[in-house]
C-alpha cells in the first residue's frame, strides 16, 4: 500500500465515530485515506466505504511500515476511549517520520499528553461540539464555525429590512464589521457575493468576521 502515501493521501488511525467521520468525510472530497483499525468488524464495515483498509495494531512501528504509513504526510489519530493506545499511535507514527499528525484527546490532560509525545494539532471533538451548539441556541445562524483566533464564518438567514438590496447598498462591512462571502437561494447554486449581489428574501448567506459581529449579524434575522 506504500503507493497511495502522497501529499493529498491521509491515514485514519481508529475506524469509530469520530474517525470513521472524518475518513468518510476526507474521501467525499477527494483524498484517497488508508483506514486503519484493529477491530476486525470495523475493518470490515469500512471495507465496503474506503479504497484501502487495514486491520492493525497501530501502536506497533513495524506494522505501520509495513502497511506503507511512513509514506504518508497526514495521519488522523481517532482513538479516544483508550488514552494510552492514543498516546502510543502518536509516538509511533512520529517515530517513523508522519510529519503531520491530528489526534482526537478526550480531556485537557490527553490532550497535552499527545502535544508533548509530538501530535502537530489536537482536536477535543466534544468541547468544539459543545461550543459550535452554544452559539446556534444563542443566536439565529443555521451553521456556525469558529476558527482559533476569534475569526468565524458562519451560515445565517437574511437579516430584515436588506432584501432586495445590493451589499454595495448595504454596507454590512462598515454597520456590521463582517463581509457576505456567498449566497445560497432555494434551487439554485451557491454563488460567491460582489458588491452587485442582490439580496433575495428567502436567500441563505455565508458571513465571516470576528465570532461576536457575526453573531451581532445574526441576532438581526
Amino acid at each position: 500500500m506504500a503507493d497511495i502515501g502522497h501529499d493529498d493521501n491521509v491515514v485514519v488511525i481508529g475506524l469509530g465515530r469520530f474517525g470513521g467521520a472524518v475518513a468518510g468525510s476526507l474521501q467525499k472530497i477527494g483524498h484517497e485515506v488508508l483506514g486503519i483499525d484493529n477491530d476486525p468488524k470495523l475493518v470490515q464495515e469500512w471495507s465496503e466505504r474506503l479504497t484501502h483498509v487495514a486491520e492493525a495494531d497501530a501502536t506497533d512501528e513495524d506494522a505501520l511500515r509495513q502497511l506503507g504509513v511512513a509514506d504518508f504526510t497526514h495521519a488522523v489519530v481517532g482513538i479516544g476511549t483508550h488514552m494510552e493506545h492514543s498516546i502510543l499511535t502518536v509516538l509511533a507514527l512520529v517515530e517513523i517520520g508522519v510529519p503531520h499528525i491530528w489526534a482526537k484527546a478526550i480531556s485537557t490532560k490527553h490532550g497535552k499528553i499527545l502535544s508533548s509525545v509530538g501530535a502537530t494539532k489536537v482536536i477535543y471533538p466534544e468541547s468544539t461540539m459543545g461550543e459550535r451548539v452554544a452559539h446556534l441556541i444563542g443566536s439565529r445562524m443555521i451553521d456556525f464555525i469558529e476558527f482559533d483566533d476569534d475569526f468565524a464564518i458562519a451560515k445565517t438567514r437574511v437579516p430584515r429590512g436588506v432584501m432586495g438590496q445590493t451589499l454595495a447598498q448595504l454596507a454590512l462591512r462598515t454597520k456590521y464589521g463582517i463581509t457576505v462571502v456567498g449566497v445560497k437561494e432555494p434551487g439554485k447554486e451557491f454563488a460567491f457575493a460582489t458588491p452587485d449581489t442582490m439580496i433575495p428574501e428567502d436567500a441563505t448567506l455565508i458571513v465571516s468576521g470576528k465570532a461576536k459581529k457575526v453573531e451581532k449579524f445574526a441576532q438581526a434575522t
